[in-house]
C-alpha cells in the first residue's frame, strides 16, 4: 500500500486514539520509524487532538478550583468498588444477532433451491408441451392419411417403377368429387440432394403431361402421403425426378413410376 493509501485508511487515526491490536500497533510504529511522511502525519493527528480538547476545556486555576470545591463541600469520602458485572446481555444480543444470520442464510437457501425448482418445472412444462403439440399434429397427419385411404369415393391408381427405379411404386388417390388429389409416395426412394419428385397427369391421346405438382420436404414427411392439385381428365399419372423446382416437361430418363386410371 502507498504512503498517501496508508494514511488516507484511517489507520493513523485509530493508532492515535488507541484503537488498534497490539500486532497492528507495531506495525505503525515501524512504518512510522521508517517513513518520515507517515510519522509527522501522527504528529499532526495528536496535536489536533490536543488543540480540539484545549478548546472544549476551559482553564481553571488553582484557586478558583479551591473556591469551588468550598462551595460544593467536597471532603474526603470512602472510595466505593464497584463489582464487575457481567455484560451478559450483549452476549445475548450477539448470539440472538447470529442466529437470525444463520436463519436469514437458511431462509435464502430454501427460497433460491425453490426458485430453481419451479424453473425446472416450467422448462419441463414447456418441453411437455412441445412433445404434446408433436404428437398432435402427427395424430393429425395420421388420421387425414387413414380419412384419405377409406373414402370409398376415391379412385384409387397404383403407380408400378419403370426401368430407372424398377423397384419403385406409389398411389393415387384421387376424389373426381372434390377434385383433390393425393400421392402415398412411401415406396420412393429419397430423392438426391437439389431433385425433387414431380407429379404428371397424362394424358394419352395424344400424349399430354400435366404438372400437378412437387414432393417438396420430402424427408420430413414421415407419412409421405402429399396433397397435389387436381388432375382435371387425366387418363395416367407418373412421377419424374426434377431439378429442385420442378420442370416445364417431364424428364423420361428420370421416370420413376407409372400407372394409368
Amino acid at each position: 500500500m502507498e504512503t498517501k493509501e496508508y494514511i488516507e485508511s484511517g489507520i493513523l487515526e485509530l493508532y492515535v486514539y488507541g484503537l488498534l491490536s497490539e500486532p497492528e500497533n507495531e506495525e505503525v510504529n515501524s512504518m512510522a520509524k521508517n517513513n518520515p511522511e507517515i510519522n509527522d502525519e501522527i504528529i499532526a493527528i495528536e496535536k489536533a487532538i490536543v488543540a480540539l480538547s484545549s478548546s472544549f476545556s476551559p482553564f481553571h486555576s488553582v484557586a478558583n478550583y479551591e473556591k469551588i470545591k468550598a462551595k460544593l463541600e467536597l471532603k474526603h469520602a470512602k472510595v466505593i468498588e464497584l463489582e464487575p458485572t457481567s455484560n451478559w446481555s450483549q452476549y445475548i444480543g450477539w448470539a440472538a444477532a447470529v442466529l437470525l444470520l444463520v436463519g436469514i442464510g437458511y431462509q435464502y437457501n430454501q427460497l433460491d433451491q425453490t426458485n430453481t425448482q419451479v424453473a425446472n418445472t416450467e422448462i419441463e412444462k414447456a418441453k411437455l408441451e412441445k412433445e404434446f403439440n408433436v404428437l398432435k399434429l402427427k395424430n393429425t397427419t395420421i388420421e387425414t392419411s387413414l380419412a384419405v385411404v377409406r373414402d370409398t369415393k376415391n379412385t384409387v391408381v397404383a403407380l408400378g417403377g419403370q426401368a430407372v427405379a424398377p423397384e419403385s411404386f406409389a398411389k393415387v388417390y384421387w376424389n373426381q368429387d372434390t377434385k383433390v388429389v393425393y400421392i402415398d409416395a412411401a415406396g420412393l426412394p429419397e430423392p438426391p440432394e437439389g431433385m425433387v419428385y414431380q407429379v404428371w397427369a397424362l394424358k394419352l391421346s395424344p400424349l399430354t403431361p400435366t404438372s400437378i405438382g412437387l414432393l417438396e420436404d420430402f424427408d420430413s414427411n414421415e407419412q409421405k402421403l402429399f396433397a397435389v392439385n387436381n388432375a382435371n381428365e387425366a387418363e395416367a399419372f407418373g412421377i419424374t425426378l426434377e431439378p429442385k423446382g420442378g420442370s416445364l416437361t417431364p424428364t423420361m430418363e428420370q421416370l420413376y413410376t407409372l400407372g394409368k386410371v
